[in-house]
């Protein structure tokens, strides 16, 4: 019995899951018909052939992901590449800060991992087709589902790790001098990444992905063909194995960091309230520089509150059906219709995505020190924090440090530039009628455009015959 999970858990888009048990699978043994003397095996005989269009909604699948998708990442990776290069500054770099840009670098490579994929299937309109061979396979595995689900667990513990960090700062502030030092949370970091990597690290060899050929309308084709792995089956089995993997996933990443969460953003706020309380009380007295000391402390305080609580509101409708996800699949009980899950579980993946340039907004909004650090880096040209008191632009002389930085900012900006080359198709078919007709008749009606006859040859399949020799499904 296979589990199907989500995009950032993730949902596995390339293969269809049967509802049988794994156990009762007999992999020696198949169905095949005879044809021009050879034993070939028939489409629907072939239950595990890759096949993207049997997963997804479509209908769903092809407007967030085909359509949406681009401009997300464009927006993604501008936001969070801003965050990155304003947190590592050196005045910047607090232990709170640290774990905020790792929180960034992993959001980012969750979404960025899968979305050369997300092109190719659903704006390119390539969905149909039947992926090949199984290092494309296995490819498209490990960048769909693999190593988003790493990233993606890695910043669902360090929000863990921030909201653990923060309530030591305002609650325990003598154990945060010796506990919430940069060197230690660099190795807590490092320990969540490690963590996240083995615990994911299976999925990496848990299939394999062969060649298959197989009759359709008349013909025989090429398509890719996965099965658990041997080591699996034979040492572990199936059931074993995947509710192990799902069950961890659900308890260690999903619910208890969670509710974890919940009751961190709770006890930050009642001390965020006892906080300005003093803060009234300081004012009242006239005692301006502690007052202003403990109103930078309450605004971070309430932008990390607000992180967080963002990150719920996304996250807690995640585990809910990933959880109803996997008791319907171990248990075998009809909890809520399966088409109605993927779509629900669709969607949740989407407004995750969705979420991860937000957090450069709040930072902007809520953040006196980030916005000056921004401003003076981007706006002004200035360098931040230099020691004299004074601004020297990046056009005079500068440290090695600014110039460093100045050289990465420019890296990740020639790099948008580069990524912005493929937007313009994605603008052309979603805004020019005539563009889209033209494309289609091109390369999925595999007719010419304004041909006398009106006539279009079709492929042996049932659709339009494409320009490439790939079978359509």
């Amino acid at each position: 019995m296979e589990i199907v999970t989500t995009m950032l858990d993730l949902i596995d888009l390339t293969t269809t899951y049967p509802d049988d048990d794994y156990s009762a699978m007999n992999y020696s043994s198949k169905n095949f018909t005879v044809y021009e003397g050879e034993w070939v095996e028939t489409l629907d005989e072939a239950s595990y052939l890759v096949n993207v269009t049997q997963d997804a909604p479509l209908k769903y699948a092809i407007p967030l992901f085909g359509y949406l998708m681009p401009f997300l990442l464009f927006v993604t990776i501008v936001a969070n590449t801003l965050i990155v290069v304003v947190l590592a500054q050196r005045h910047m770099r607090t232990p709170t800060n640290m774990v905020l840009l790792a929180m960034a670098i992993s959001d980012l490579l969750t979404l960025l991992f899968p979305s050369p994929w997300y092109f190719y299937m659903y704006t390119l309109n390539n969905h149909s087709k039947i992926l090949y061979p199984p290092a494309a396979c296995y490819a498209y595995h490990s960048m769909i589902e693999t190593i988003p689900a790493f990233f993606h667990t890695a910043s669902i513990w360090l929000t863990l790790l921030l909201a653990v960090q923060r309530y030591i700062y305002v609650c325990h502030p003598t154990t945060a001098r010796t506990c919430c030092t940069l060197p230690k949370v660099w190795s807590a970091m490092a320990w969540i990444y490690f963590f996240a990597l083995v615990q994911q690290s299976t999925r990496f060899f848990d299939r394999v992905f062969k060649s298959v050929r197989f009759r359709w309308r008349g013909g025989v084709h090429l398509g890719c063909e996965h099965n658990t792995a041997e080591w699996v089956r034979e040492y572990i089995t199936e059931n074993i194995y995947y509710t192990t993997y799902y069950g961890f996933r659900i308890l260690f990443v999903h619910i208890m960091p969670c509710l974890a969460l919940v009751i961190f953003n709770l006890l930050l706020f009642s001390a965020l309230r006892k906080a300005q309380q003093k803060r009234d009380k300081l004012f009242k007295e006239n005692r301006k520089s502690e007052c202003k000391k403990l109103r930078d402390s309450n605004c971070t305080t309430l932008m990390l509150i607000v992180v967080v609580t963002v990150f719920l509101v996304v996250e807690i409708p995640m585990a809910v059906t990933t959880l109803l996800h996997v008791m319907q699949n171990a248990l075998e009980v009809s909890i809520a219709d399966y088409d109605a899950l993927n779509t629900t579980i669709l969607f949740i993946n989407f407004l995750i995505m969705l979420s991860y340039p937000v957090n450069f907004a709040i930072y902007c909004g809520m953040s006196r020190q980030f916005r000056e650090t921004f401003r003076d880096l981007f706006l002004k040209g200035k360098v931040p924090g230099a020691r004299d008191g004074s601004s020297r632009f990046l056009v005079k002389e500068v440290s090695l440090t600014d110039y460093d930085a100045l050289n990465t900012t420019i890296l990740f900006i020639n790099f948008l530039i580069m990524l912005s080359y493929p937007v313009n198709f994605a603008i052309y078919c979603g805004m020019s009628r005539q563009f889209r007709e033209t494309f289609r008749d091109l390369f999925l009606k595999g007719k010419v455009p304004g041909a006398r006859d009106g006539s279009s040859r079709y492929s042996l399949v049932n659709g339009p015959r494409t320009s490439t020799n790939e079978t359509i499904l």
